[in-house]
């Protein structure tokens, strides 16, 4: 049973961050404004970092962070700008604390930071009542960054330009996938500047998907496993070269790097839980890596 996004714990609100995974990534090439244009189908996982609104005497906000994984503290995490611009915006000047339980690693390609930004906007919106539309929210999450206005929207979405224009994707398409998550953290800013464009790999992928996006099959988009910017990582990243060839060799299923790295994911229609959890300990038994069976999310 999945979770829902806000949960109320009395005075005290629970945000839910979803990662996500890109089912496909084109580069369209270099934009006039140094941006890479970008055509990419995202979909939300039921893999959750956790923001905590709370109330405090104290002026002004608080952000803590908390959990297994590492966020920046502070004015650099991507929490403490949304709150501060939906504050600054509406005027609201009431104390508050925000604890972002960090259960999503950085650096690998699964939008952590971009989610909690969303869920920042969504929860402060919600925490203090600021009654802002989902178009002034979706404004400040195209400043904060590129992949944020993804997550105020639905959980399957084709995303263009830098990233920031979205439409929604209402194919009813269910999945499950073993996410593999090697202790590697990937600059996305060093891919893209590596990145070497293929415009005739771009224009053959970019009609095929078109064509299976036009007759609703996402699944056959989704078996392609095209991520152009994978190239671009590995020369960075050599070891998650070795990794998938590792993977692949297991047999289990198209393995797919998700964003600019470093994540890993295998797209399953297995039901069988036994064979799942089985999969994933071979996984982390042959290469050593953390695994996590996800779903896709319903919102």
């Amino acid at each position: 049973m999945q979770q829902e996004q806000l949960t109320w714990q009395g005075d005290a609100l629970l945000v839910r961050a979803p990662a996500k995974i890109n089912l496909s990534l084109l580069i369209a090439g270099k934009r006039p404004d140094g941006y890479h244009e970008i055509d990419t189908i995202m979909a939300r996982i039921d893999w959750y970092d956790e923001l905590l609104f709370e109330k405090r005497r104290a002026p002004g906000l608080e952000l803590v962070c908390a959990g297994p994984n590492w966020a920046p503290e502070g004015t650099d995490n991507h929490v403490f700008t949304a709150c501060r611009m939906l504050a600054d915006h509406t005027g609201h000047k009431g104390g508050m604390r925000v604890t972002l339980n960090k259960h999503i690693p950085a650096g690998t390609g699964l939008g952590s930071a971009s989610s909690d930004a969303a869920a920042a906007l969504i929860g402060l919106n919600q925490f203090a009542h600021l009654n802002q539309p989902h178009s002034t929210l979706t404004a400040m999450a195209a400043r904060i960054g590129s992949d944020v206005p993804f997550f105020l929207g639905g959980p399957i979405a084709r995303c263009t330009g830098r990233g920031e224009i979205i439409t929604d994707i209402s194919t009813n398409y269910s999945f499950s996938a073993i996410l593999v998550l090697p202790n590697v953290s990937v600059s996305t800013k060093k891919v893209y500047e590596n990145y070497k464009h293929d415009p005739q790999r771009h224009a053959m992928l970019s009609r095929r998907i078109g064509e299976f996006l036009g007759a609703g099959r996402l699944d056959k988009v989704a078996d392609m496993c095209q991520n152009m910017l994978e190239d671009a990582c590995f020369a960075l990243n050599e070891e998650l070269r070795d990794l998938k060839k590792a993977l692949t060799n297991l047999g289990i299923g198209p393995v797919c790097l998700s964003g600019s790295g470093s994540a890993f994911y295998i797209l399953t229609t297995d039901v069988d839980q036994a064979k799942c959890n089985h999969n994933l300990q071979v996984i982390q038994e042959r290469t050593g890596c953390k695994t996590v069976l996800v779903y896709n999310n319903r919102w």
